[in-house]
């Protein structure tokens, strides 16, 4: 009985690792797969600009990237990956709410993220020598996913030395 209260809180940091990699990626997979779309329509009216638009295209993947970052950091931090740790449930309940800052800005922000790079697309279309300025758009959206993971970074670590 005393291992199950001990290891209690792993469920709760295992859901926080999952809720950072759905969540974030949810929001990568939208705002990469809008983008796709709007990338697939200017490129059958003028292949040459693939490389232009394939930098729009992958500007919304990095919110996935940063929730599989702190999905790692739970996972080798509570010992399933590596080194097994005894996780309270205090503990646990603090891994997952570490895990939330990246888990919902990387939703959002992905989402939001692709819809300004689709209307930078759309500005390559017309102006490929506008493509500096377009870019500074979607990146601007990227501000806020940084924050997060850097919120969510040191929660995670922060948590080793919380006294429970």
């Amino acid at each position: 009985m005393s291992e199950i209260l001990t290891n209690s809180g792993l469920f709760f940091a295992l859901l926080g690792a999952a809720c950072a990699t759905f969540l974030a990626g949810t929001g990568s997979a939208i705002g990469v797969g809008k983008a796709g779309v709007a990338a697939a329509g200017v490129l059958s009216e003028e292949p040459s600009l693939f490389g232009k638009v394939l930098i729009f295209q992958l500007l919304p993947a990095t919110q996935g990237i940063y929730g599989l970052l702190v999905a790692f950091l739970i996972l080798t931090n509570t010992g399933i990956i590596g080194t097994p740790q005894d996780i309270s449930l205090q503990q646990g309940l603090l891994y997952l709410a570490a895990s939330l800052p990246i888990a919902i800005a990387g939703l959002f922000s992905g989402i939001h993220q692709g819809n300004c790079a689709v209307a930078g697309i759309g500005t390559v279309a017309k102006k490929p020598d506008q493509m500096g300025k377009a870019i500074i758009l979607p990146a601007m959206v990227e501000t806020y996913a940084i924050l997060a993971l850097l919120i969510s970074i040191l929660a995670v670590f922060g948590i080793a030395n919380v006294n429970i």
